[in-house]
């Protein structure tokens, strides 16, 4: 049997996009959250591993740009996006610990620097984060 290739049709921008909003949603309920649970756990997963999933882009978009020689460009968008890696490293750290005291800081943190993602009450994400702590400890 021959399997065909998985082909991407998603963008760097698009899936930037579509875990951003994640993470908005992922925090509202999060902070809805009166005491640490399963649920929560999988929701502090799902932000540790999307922010790491988007700094993963960044560097695919910026190498476009320098394909065409827009260093300035590209070098701006890495130092626009860099906090991702650095909240998501310390999210992932947090969760692996169970300190949610800095779960909470870095929540904060996030949702400062994601204030312009907006999600409406009828969004169609879903709950993106079922699951998203066992994926964590893998």
């Amino acid at each position: 049997m021959q399997l065909s290739r998985i082909i991407k049709t998603e963008n760097g921008t698009a899936e930037r996009n579509r875990l951003s909003r994640g993470i908005v949603l992922a925090i509202r309920e999060l902070m809805q959250q009166s005491q640490p649970d399963e649920k929560s756990l999988d929701l502090a997963s799902f932000i540790a591993l999307s922010l790491l999933e988007i700094y993963n882009t960044i560097d695919k978009s910026a190498a476009a740009w320098e394909k065409r020689d827009y260093w300035i460009k590209a070098d701006r968008f890495r130092r626009e996006w860099e906090w991702t890696k650095v909240l998501g490293d310390s999210m992932h750290d947090a969760v692996l610990n169970q300190d949610w005291g800095t779960i909470a800081m870095n929540s904060v943190s996030i949702g400062q620097r994601l204030n312009r993602v907006k999600v409406g009450q009828r969004h169609r994400l879903g709950t993106p984060w079922v699951g998203a702590w066992k994926k964590l400890i893998k």
